[in-house]
């Protein structure tokens, strides 16, 4: 009687392992999506005519955590942020946003040379950056997107910091899409940046008028 409880047991669980393997099998497995930030170049008429100071070079850019975990982030309400579960950044968008200040600021000429920061400076200049916003608002009414970017420009010689700026954009999303929020987001991240590099271009000129 025994023997025979035993083997029914074990055919019954037989079956649930069976149909479980089946169900498991038919389920559909979600993979994440993956997106690049991808900023415009600058304009070539912005290209200064002659540098404005000597070399420069770059520090990574830092961000706050919610900005380094993968997911996009967005808000649906003031003080509470949120991540897609299936839509992440394929690139660190702070090695984007630090590439960005890199290119563009080479393509402006502002500077003799522009280089990343590896430790072992030797240039006359070190930038450091931060991407404090890159998300979307969603306000129940409108899908925006918000984009900040701090920097400050030190001399490394004096200690003396030379010029520091934010630039923050908020822009409505017509495509309401993960791809449209992404690309507004590319495109303000690329105008955030070109901000900066105005401000910064007209500080040095000023500098350089005053025989700084």
């Amino acid at each position: 009687m025994t023997r025979n409880l035993v083997r029914t047991s074990t055919s019954t669980a037989a079956l649930l392992i069976l149909a479980g393997s089946v169900l498991t099998g038919c389920a559909k497995v979600r993979y994440p999506n993956y997106y690049v930030l991808t900023p415009a170049p600058p304009s070539p008429s912005a290209r200064s005519a002659a540098p404005l100071a000597e070399s420069v070079e770059v520090r990574p850019f830092s961000a706050p955590p919610f900005l380094r975990e993968g997911p996009i982030v967005y808000r649906q309400a003031p003080h509470e942020l949120s991540f897609y579960d299936y839509h992440r950044w394929a690139e660190d968008p702070r090695r984007v946003a630090t590439t960005t200040m890199i290119q563009d600021l080479d393509a402006r000429r502002i500077f003799r040379s522009v280089a990343p920061f590896d430790g072992h400076s030797s240039a006359a200049f070190l930038l450091t950056g931060s991407l404090d916003h890159l998300e979307e608002v969603d306000d129940g009414s409108a899908v925006s997107v918000q984009v900040t970017i701090s920097a400050v420009l030190r001399n490394l010689k004096t200690g003396d910091i030379i010029w520091r700026d934010t630039s923050s954009k908020t822009a409505l999303v017509e495509q309401r899409s993960v791809p449209g929020i992404v690309a507004e987001m590319s495109r303000n991240l690329g105008g955030a940046i070109q901000d900066l590099i105005s401000s910064m271009q007209n500080q040095l000129r000023q500098n350089s008028d005053a025989g700084q």
